[in-house]
């Protein structure tokens, strides 16, 4: 009888035993750290401007580091393998040292805190994103999700969600940043060999989460596969507004000689890496969250461009962006479900505040389209600002219906299936 052979994957000339063997010999002291030049090139050397920048960007990192150590227990407790549980301990110590390492450069060079921890994060807590506590909100839920069910499916989301989206997609982009502009400024030595180690950690973190995942998926790749998917359709909203600078100033990224977009393409590029190791056939996934047919610039920029729209995130109100618009409704067509309904079948978005748009739903091709459609089987008449606090989540579509703020026409059969037609 023939059988099936999985496809080869990098992940398979890496043992857990490997990832444990290279932490034990990549060990590194955060508390040995000199930051006597570092205070000097903080207080001498940098402008006001990338002082301000730096206190942005490391904050982010220190308080996510501080979010990972407190969340990784359930992830030990409910790895299968006792070499899974072993390196996930040293990776605890990993994150502990980077918050210590963090907290040192924030109290010592930046003069922030009192020296303690809980003093560190105190200290920088208004330097926070939006974003941020959306995604490291969500870490501290799945953690609690994997205490009570230790599931390989729930076991696949948390390792999804820690290693993929919070690790690979978010920190290890802004370090390879990070490393880089303090190399070509040669500034913050302290600092700098501290990234250094941590870069270094984090890459067997990366290891150690895609190689369970390659692993899961070979076992059993339709539940793998939904874990992983039921993460990205969640927070890749929220990845996106993770860097999103105070007020757009975008000096805070660009005082270092990096924008917002090279942050966000590296984000997406290491993200599809990890997914394409793993063995999803991402190009091929219906409905998947991320518009793969575009290169990774592209997927960042769009993202952007709604974030700065106010289709993502807090605040209000939605700017009327066309090319917002336009990307909204080519994201809704490509998440579109074309079999919630039969073929064909029409549903507009009679704006009173914008131009219209309408859906036309055909599985493999349903197209979106501005101005008003010939013979909608479903007309919603609304604005664009309630409709843009729907698609964010600000709004629910349900009262904003009882308010008649929403007023339907139309087959209404279909207004009982749009959540499942527009995921």
């Amino acid at each position: 009888m023939a059988t099936t052979v999985a496809p080869s994957s990098p992940t398979d000339n890496i043992s857990y035993d490997d990832l444990y063997a290279k932490w034990e010999r990549g060990n590194w002291r955060a508390m040995e750290i000199d930051f006597t030049q570092d205070k000097i090139d903080w207080d001498t050397k940098l402008t006001d401007e990338q002082r301000r920048s730096a206190l942005w960007l490391y904050t982010l990192f220190f308080h996510g580091e501080d979010s990972v150590t407190d969340n990784l227990s359930p992830y030990i407790d409910a790895a299968p393998l006792e070499e899974q549980k072993y390196f996930l301990t040293t990776q605890q110590v990993d994150e502990a040292r980077h918050a210590v390492f963090f907290n040192r450069f924030m109290h010592e060079v930046v003069g922030r805190g009192d020296g303690s921890i809980a003093g560190g994060l105190k200290a920088t807590e208004d330097q926070i994103t939006w974003g941020h506590r959306k995604v490291f909100t969500r870490l501290d839920q799945t953690a609690d999700e994997l205490r009570a069910d230790r599931s390989p499916a729930q076991f696949a989301r948390a390792i999804t969600m820690y290693h993929i989206i919070v690790e690979a997609s978010l920190a290890q982009p802004g370090q390879h940043m990070i490393e880089n502009y303090l190399e070509e400024y040669d500034l913050l030595p302290g600092f700098r060999e501290g990234m250094r180690n941590i870069a270094l950690d984090e890459l067997r973190h990366i290891a150690f989460g895609v190689k369970v995942l390659t692993d899961m998926y070979r076992e059993d790749p339709t539940t793998t596969q939904a874990a992983i998917l039921d993460v990205l359709d969640e927070t890749i909203a929220w990845t996106t507004a993770v860097a999103k600078p105070p007020g757009w100033d975008l000096s805070y990224t660009e005082a270092f000689g990096f924008s917002l977009d090279d942050l966000g393409e590296e984000g997406a590029r290491s993200l599809e890496q990890k997914l394409r190791t793993i063995g999803m056939p991402v190009d091929t996934i219906a409905r998947f969250p991320m518009p793969m047919d575009l290169p990774p610039r592209e997927r960042s920029r769009r993202g952007r461009v709604m974030l700065k729209a106010n289709f993502i995130g807090e605040e209000t109100p939605v700017v009327h962006d066309p090319e917002a618009v336009e990307i909204l409704f080519d994201t809704m067509r490509r998440r579109a479900d074309g079999n919630a309904a039969s073929a064909g079948t029409t549903i507009e978005w009679d704006f009173t505040d914008s131009d219209p748009w309408h859906l036309t739903l055909d599985n493999g091709s349903t197209r979106a389209t501005k101005g008003h459609a010939p013979n909608a089987d479903l007309t919603l008449r609304l604005s664009l600002d309630d409709w843009g606090d729907v698609v964010s989540q600000r709004a629910d579509a349900k009262r904003l219906l009882v308010k008649r703020r929403i007023k339907p026409r139309g087959d209404l059969r279909l207004l009982l299936k749009l959540q499942k037609i527009l995921g």
